[in-house]
């Protein structure tokens, strides 16, 4: 298969924009239960976000940190204590790059009308 530069570079940052961390946090139900809560609540400790969740304490820790490093929430230590807020402008920046590069290959790679 002939692959010009333009459509394999298309592909490549198409690809790129489909980051593993993001689907991966977002694919679990108790993780996307625990991104909920963090939303309902603001700005919150680990304790209070776990306060109506029926996981552990350090669970829900665990499910933070892993929305976290997909940049889906972000982190603020007070003392010792350690806030969660959900990330907006990152989680908005990540669709709109996942949009822009799928329209950019839809016609290389997913030909077809529109309905």
């Amino acid at each position: 298969m002939n692959v010009t530069p333009n459509r394999s570079q298309a592909i490549e940052a198409a690809i790129e924009s489909l980051d593993g961390a993001f689907f991966k946090a977002l694919c679990e139900p108790p993780r996307v239960a625990v991104l909920k809560r963090v939303m309902q609540l603001g700005r919150a400790d680990v304790t209070a976000i776990a306060a109506d969740l029926p996981q552990e304490r350090s669970v829900v820790s665990r499910h933070l940190q892993v929305l976290l490093d997909a940049a889906i929430v972000r982190a603020t230590k007070v003392g010792r204590q350690v806030f969660y807020e959900v990330d907006g402008p990152a989680i908005v920046k990540r669709l709109e790059d996942i949009l822009y590069h799928t329209k950019s290959i839809a016609s290389l790679c997913c030909p077809g009308g529109s309905p």
